[in-house]
């Protein structure tokens, strides 16, 4: 059998996001990635067994810690990005939730952005610090420099969206990834917003990156899931992270060493927290994302233009106050656009209406292709009011700090014919 495009990563992206990480002559010639549904996998025997636990062998043992059909979802998205390995999730607050477990221990905090999705805002603000582990709010995240203020002796990371939710603001993510290197801490990322076919954070510094597979992986709104990608260039012996260099005196002299450290980040956030927490991800879930995954960048480029358009309608329209959308001329994160978004700045954008809440509340009434729901990322357009929803629960001080106002909706623009689009808007606005 000739057929070797699964492991040959100079292919193009849409060729690699068909193909990456699943070779069907491993798996009974079969050229859809089968659904591995069972908890548990023979051990073949004594010696292997042993071999498998010490990790001298690559192999599956039990569903909790890894499953053929995870591995090639595993396997596409750090082709996908660039990255060295990466670990699925049950979802994307999963996947976030354990970064954070991996890279922090009580009395180490997390430099982060306002500017983030309300869960995250409250895992951080709200959750971990109850085991000691504390956010230290980056109040300024258009100025790279708030971000070295941030940084104190215990911050292990400094954590930024690619797109910010739902302000779209856009992180000078080049800038801040060699802040913190010159600090000695990783820069992760939340892509979920812009996909690795828009942005590849890697090619800017970035050291780990994370995404809610729910939203444009998946892409039709069926399917919950989390992903992980590490780089592998980042240097976790540097004397900050010694549940690191325990670690590894665990597994050195059964993997590589290359290997070993290359990966390092990803082994123990799947030992440590996939496996003991218990966030895994269903096969057939893993299954349904692969699925989705195949078609990525047809949607998405439809997505772009259909959101650009739309943009650009809200923008003019004499109920609209404002519009943040990057991709648009007037935004104040164009500049940063072009440099790190030349494909396109994603099809989330969100309005301020004049009127208020209750003019925001009479759009959602009379929308009639836009769905009011808290998801995003469908191919169907959606709509959200994120004060009562998606940023419920914070002050109006945090949520307007993570630019959300009670005059706002969130619009999720999907790959309808964009003329729709904009006239059920049109009619939402004036009816």
């Amino acid at each position: 059998m000739s057929y070797e495009a699964f492991k040959d990563d100079a292919l193009a992206f849409e060729t690699r996001q068909l193909h990456s990480g699943y070779d069907p002559g491993a798996n009974s010639l079969s050229k859809a990635v089968p659904i591995y549904q069972t908890a548990a996998f023979e051990l073949g025997g004594f010696e292997r067994c042993e071999r498998l636990f010490t990790f001298e062998e690559e192999g599956f043992s039990y569903g909790r810690f890894s499953n053929p059909t995870n591995d090639v979802l595993e396997k596409r998205i750090a082709s996908l990005e660039g990255g060295a390995a990466a670990v699925s999730f049950g979802s994307g607050m999963a996947a976030i939730s354990s970064v954070f477990l991996n890279l922090a221990q009580a009395g180490d905090d997390i430099a982060a952005v306002k500017t983030l999705y309300g869960g995250s805002t409250t895992l951080l603000g709200k959750l971990l610090p109850a085991y000691g582990i504390t956010a230290s709010w980056v109040d300024r995240p258009d100025d790279p420099a708030a971000f070295r203020a941030a940084i104190g002796k215990r911050t292990k990371a400094v954590f930024v969206e690619s797109l910010g939710n739902p302000g779209m603001n856009i992180v000078d993510i080049e800038a801040v990834a060699r802040i913190a290197h010159e600090r000695g801490i990783p820069l992760v990322v939340d892509n979920t917003f812009a996909t690795p076919y828009l942005f590849r954070p890697f090619e800017f510094g970035a050291d780990i990156v994370c995404h809610s597979a729910t939203k444009y992986l998946g892409g039709h709104g069926t399917t919950l899931g989390g992903l992980v990608v590490e780089a592998g260039g980042f240097d976790w012996f540097n004397g900050g992270y010694p549940q690191f260099e325990e670690f590894h005196a665990e597994l050195a002299g059964t993997i590589e060493e290359g290997n070993l450290r290359r990966t390092l980040f990803t082994r123990r956030l799947r030992g440590r927290y996939l496996a003991e927490l218990g966030a895994h991800l269903s096969p057939l879930s893993a299954f349904l994302l692969l699925q989705g995954m195949e078609t990525l960048s047809l949607r998405v480029q439809r997505h772009v233009e259909n959101a650009r358009r739309v943009a650009e309608f809200l923008s003019g329209h004499r109920a609209v106050s404002s519009v943040e959308y990057p991709g648009l001329p007037t935004s104040r994160y164009f500049a940063l656009a072009k440099k790190y978004f030349p494909r396109g700045t994603g099809a989330i954008l969100s309005v301020r209406l004049r009127g208020g809440e209750e003019a925001a509340k009479r759009v959602l009434e009379r929308v009639r292709i836009f769905d009011y729901l808290v998801n995003l990322g469908d191919a169907k357009s959606l709509i959200v009011h994120p004060s009562t929803s998606t940023h419920y629960g914070l002050s109006v001080e945090e949520q307007e700090a993570s630019g959300v106002y009670e005059d706002m909706l969130r619009l999720s623009v999907g790959i309808e014919d964009s003329g729709d689009l904009i006239e059920d808007l049109r009619q939402a606005l004036e009816g």
